[in-house]
């Protein structure tokens, strides 16, 4: 089962809803050009509220919050050990937070923004592209579950570690990771047997 808010719309009439997809994709490029380009624990603070009240607007709650936390906790917290042992605290913050700033903020988009209206904006966005051979219908589709596809990862790495944690095998890299390689590679084959079942990317 998918818990997590990124990749799931959710219905109402916010600002953010009323917002044309094209022009948030479009602010979640430029938020992820001004992260990288800045630096500093007040910028990462910045950006962390802006994302925040973003998440908020798009009708995320406090369990939403928590659920990407906890998906995201998988990579921040070795993350934060690594930055923090090679070049300090404030710097793991810094690194840690940006990620997790520009995951808000692209959950507030896909809660605000239905897959069909995702499909159009990135296959208009690409029409350009088609005199050069690119298919810009089989990219929008690629694009679209690439981020659909987001949470359920996540599920799948949580329900894996306490699998392994049950087993008291949470220290084991390979009681981690062979397990969701697995899953996540089913879970892709799955996806595309249903695609193909319904002559989608022939």
């Amino acid at each position: 089962m998918i818990t997590s808010p990124l990749g799931a719309y959710i219905t109402r009439q916010g600002p953010l809803h009323r917002l044309r997809p094209g022009l948030k994709l479009l602010g979640l490029f430029v938020l992820a050009i001004a992260v990288i380009a800045t630096g500093g624990w007040i910028w990462t603070t910045a950006a962390l509220c802006f994302s925040i009240a973003l998440a908020l607007v798009a009708g995320l709650r406090g369990r939403d919050f928590w659920r990407v936390a906890r998906g995201f906790s998988l990579i921040a917290i070795p993350l934060f050990a690594f930055q923090a042992w090679s070049a300090g605290w404030l710097r793991g913050y810094e690194v840690v937070g940006d990620l997790f700033a520009l995951i808000l903020a692209a959950s507030a988009v896909t809660a605000s923004t239905k897959a069909t209206e995702m499909l159009d904006t990135i296959e208009c966005a690409l029409r350009p592209f088609q005199r050069f051979g690119v298919n810009t219908e089989r990219v929008a589709l690629t694009f679209s579950l690439a981020i659909r596809m987001i949470p359920g990862i996540q599920e799948l790495a949580r329900e894996t570690l306490d699998a392994a944690r049950a087993r008291g095998l949470e220290r084991s890299p390979r009681a981690r990771s062979i397990p969701l390689v697995l899953r996540t590679v089913s879970q892709a084959h799955l996806t595309g047997e249903a695609l193909a079942a319904r002559g989608i990317g022939d």
